[in-house]
């Protein structure tokens, strides 16, 4: 039984990862470390500009803190991966921020991606030096993920099934009842088009292609439509 996922939109670029991890919503935690207010907003992104936008908000929020320190990580593959120290000394905020993020298990597997921390800093007159930075910022993030929910994410192989318009509905009942994913058909003068959606694996292709030759008694002809991102829930 394949698991129960939620449609996004369409992905046009194939990256090499066919999973990853992400927040399922965004949120917000706060530490009092030696009175300084460390205030850790996350966010799912999914693009390097909309990252910035919710940075650019948060500065105007909270106008009167003294720093605003980033860290984001982009992509299936993760290969987009910024952060900044915004004021605090280099190395001390951002990296051990992205770092937080970067190295975080998960249970989904993949990775932790399509995710933006802001950690807002108000300062209480205590300094902490290099090293109590770095584990103050690291602990933001950290105990803000903690927080959090985190899903998966999958690719899909789209395929489509075309099917004569008595068989269609007894095909769509039993691809169900055997746990794949069927998008709305698309039912044309001739013919019905059954939409399927697999994993990305060849060995998930392998299986489908199996079970409609069985079901179809060798009838059906499968044809690859695309691939869609899709959160499992």
């Amino acid at each position: 039984m394949l698991p129960a996922y939620k449609l996004l939109a369409m992905n046009t670029n194939e990256s090499v990862a066919t999973s990853y991890t992400t927040l399922s919503g965004d949120s917000v935690h706060e530490l009092e470390i030696k009175r300084s207010r460390f205030i850790t907003y996350l966010y799912r992104v999914d693009s390097e500009a909309a990252a910035r936008e919710h940075i650019a908000t948060l500065r105007k929020t909270h106008f009167d803190a003294r720093h605003h320190c980033t860290a984001f990580i982009l992509g299936p593959d993760r290969m987009t991966q910024r952060s900044n120290d915004d004021g605090e000394p280099s190395g001390t905020a951002g990296v051990p921020m992205l770092d937080a993020l970067a190295k975080r298990d998960t249970e989904q597997g993949g990775g932790l991606s399509d995710v933006l921390a802001v950690v807002v800093r108000y300062f209480g007159g205590i300094k902490l030096g290099a090293g109590g930075l770095v584990r103050a910022y690291s602990e933001a993030v950290s105990s803000a993920l903690d927080h959090t929910t985190l899903i998966g994410r999958q690719r899909l192989r789209i395929f489509t099934l075309p099917a004569a318009h008595a068989t269609a509905a007894r095909y769509e009942n039993e691809l169900r009842a055997a746990g794949y994913q069927i998008e709305p058909t698309q039912w044309q003068s001739t013919a019905a088009l059954i939409q399927i959606g697999i994993p990305d694996t060849p060995e998930a292709v392998e299986e489908l292609h199996t079970h409609i030759a069985t079901l179809t008694s060798g009838a059906g002809q499968l044809v690859a439509a695309n691939t869609q991102w899709v959160d499992l829930i």
